[in-house]
């Protein structure tokens, strides 16, 4: 029996140690913590619940007193251990230190709730963590909390009353709770305060056991007999009733054996509860809540382990979205920053060659902006008129041309010229921006790089870098053609004009109209065609310049000088690329501590339940 329970105890306490309890999971599945059942403690102030609980335990080591003595919810974790052994306590605040005196636990107790709440009055919903080892408990998990009370004291807030109310209603609503509520025994049960709170969450009474102290202070002629065999008030369990100690006995500091000797003779030889002392006192509450819990857990057993298995896929698949740790070696180290910067590189030519979105925008610049810019090139006030005569004559100088403004025509297409390179330069620009911005989504992008800040800046340099290398040279190669144009023009476009015009039936010019307005309309119009035939030519040339110096040289050679870089780097240089973010190491190892713990639950689960099969 009590393997079930020592194990789903060993569970909750490797829970407390990695924080996956009250909710406060990674994934949207509830913890394990809160899918485990346990028992709160619950009852109003001076109830006697922290005489129950120590009874349960058999230890003196709560902190006693008038008024409030609970400020804090105490999560008691008792596990059995083998018969001869010495008790001992741990706290979770206080790892690997072992209390075996229990006045010493008391004291702790007391000091961890005014570390929390201060010396005051005031409650915190922090808990404090303490289990206990000891041959003489059962296997059980139980929490105390504050008492409820009706009206504030000294030194607390007016909004105590409902502070302590949310508090305990935030355990007790939760459907694997177990509610012990505490009534004494001298109060009329109308009255109880934890049996009201209880029938609010848990209006059958599945839930429910009710406990009743002080039997031995009711006013003689009164018995409790009616609450304790359900005609009071019916739970789905039995009531239970526990003699305490008294204040004398704590006095004299009665030990818990002597104290449940004395509880037995009490029932023993009462005439009211004589009939009932096999199901009175403390050790049978203990017995009895182990017996309900054993048979809950053997219920939700398939619950718990569908629960953990989902739990195991979804902090994997985490893990694998996280990474794995890197080696420690140089060459592990090397290998890792190659294929992270693989998949980086492998996400940038998946936006350039479509598999991505981005790689469009590239061939926007070429099919929208790049003509529109050409468009909006000034010719119609470069070849009006009157800059077509100035320039015409400017050229000719002091003699005057014979046939044709051979210099001026020259003169007006090289000037025309030069407006190609503003548009030459932007595309090469555009598209550098681009290819930047591309690196930047494709960094952020690529998952397996998240871990390593460092190499993502130092692969955002290198690869930036590289395109302002790739930016020059496709600016330089791109001006080129510009220039080219103006190198060399095409002498058979003029040659032609003459003869076209012939065959339209137009005279060529004749000497007496060289200097007319018609002749030098006729020459802005000639380099006008020339200059939209070389606009058309450089409309289709700039963009297979930039597309291959840019970018046909990103794809192929982005990170080459980073290649070069890393080979030459020592094993302290890589590993200072490989830093990674302390928020996703801490991520990392948390993960990996609450996959450890639900793994070996499921292999425990599977064990103790194959043991039963057998």
């Amino acid at each position: 029996m009590e393997s079930l329970i020592g194990l789903v105890n060993r569970i909750q306490r490797a829970c407390t140690v990695l924080g996956d309890y009250g909710g406060d999971a990674a994934a949207s599945l509830p913890t394990l913590w809160e899918a485990l059942p346990s028992v709160v403690v619950v009852g109003g102030q001076s109830s006697g619940k922290s005489s129950v609980l120590e009874s349960i335990v058999g230890r003196d080591f709560l902190p006693r007193g008038s008024g409030i003595v609970t400020r804090r919810p105490l999560v008691l974790q008792l596990h059995k251990t083998e018969p001869g052994q010495q008790d001992y306590a741990e706290f979770l605040h206080l790892p690997r230190k072992k209390f075996t005196d229990f006045a010493l636990v008391r004291d702790e107790i007391q000091a961890e709730t005014d570390r929390v709440t201060g010396k005051t009055k005031q409650i915190s919903p922090v808990p404090i963590h303490l289990s206990i080892s000891s041959p003489n408990v059962v296997n059980l998990t139980l929490t105390d909390l504050p008492g409820l009370t009706k009206v504030a004291v000294e030194g607390q807030p007016e909004s105590i009353v409902i502070d302590i109310e949310n508090m305990v209603r935030s355990y007790v609503e939760k459907p694997n709770c177990i509610i012990l509520a505490i009534t004494p025994a001298n109060q009329d049960i109308a009255t109880s305060d934890s049996i009201k709170l209880a029938r609010d969450v848990d209006p059958t009474g599945e839930r429910t056991f009710g406990v009743l102290t002080k039997l031995d202070l009711m006013d003689k002629g009164t018995n409790a007999i009616e609450v304790l065999e359900g005609r009071s008030y019916r739970l789905q369990h039995p009531w239970v009733g526990i003699v305490n100690r008294s204040q004398a006995d704590i006095n004299r500091n009665v030990d818990m054996i002597a104290a449940r000797r004395k509880e037995r003779e009490f029932f023993a030889t009462s005439p009211d509860y004589g009939h009932l002392a096999s199901k009175m006192g403390s050790e049978y509450l203990a017995k009895l809540l182990s017996n309900h819990l054993e048979s809950i857990i053997r219920a939700q057993l398939p619950g718990i382990t569908s629960l953990i298995n989902k739990t195991i896929d979804e902090l994997e698949r985490e893990l694998d979205h996280l990474g794995r740790p890197v080696g420690v070696d140089a060459g592990a180290q090397l290998y890792t920053i190659l294929e992270l910067c693989r998949a980086f590189d492998r996400i940038f030519k998946e936006h350039l060659d479509g598999g991505r979105p981005g790689g469009a925008r590239i061939y926007g610049v070429f099919d929208n902006q790049l003509p529109a810019a050409l468009r909006k090139l000034p010719f119609d006030r470069h070849l009006s008129l009157q800059n077509v005569r100035k320039v015409v004559s400017e050229a000719d100088g002091y003699q005057p041309h014979l046939i044709a403004p051979e210099q001026g025509y020259r003169r007006l297409i090289d000037s025309s010229l030069n407006y190609f390179r503003g548009p030459a330069e932007a595309s090469v620009d555009a598209v550098h921006f681009l290819l930047k911005e591309l690196v930047r989504r494709s960094i952020s992008e690529t998952r397996e790089l998240k871990r390593f800040p460092t190499l993502q800046a130092e692969i955002a340099a290198a690869a930036n870098e590289a395109l302002e290398r790739f930016r020059e040279d496709s600016n330089r190669t791109t001006l080129r053609l510009v220039d080219m144009e103006s190198s060399y023009l095409t002498a058979d476009f003029f040659r032609r004009l003459p003869q076209e015009k012939e065959k339209g039936g137009n005279p060529v010019a004749t000497a007496g109209d060289r200097y007319s307005e018609g002749h030098y309309r006729r020459i802005g119009s000639n380099v006008s065609s020339y200059i939209g035939m070389v606009s058309g030519t450089l409309r289709n040339t700039i963009p297979k310049s930039v597309v291959h110096c840019q970018v046909r040289e990103a794809k192929q050679a982005l990170l080459d000088h980073f290649y070069v870089q890393v080979g030459q780097k020592e094993g302290k240089e890589l590993a200072e690329l490989l830093d990674e973010d302390p928020a996703l190491m801490e991520r990392r190892q948390q993960c990996t501590r609450r996959l450890e713990l639900y793994k070996s639950a499921r292999d425990e689960i599977d064990s103790v339940s194959w043991v039963r099969e057998v």
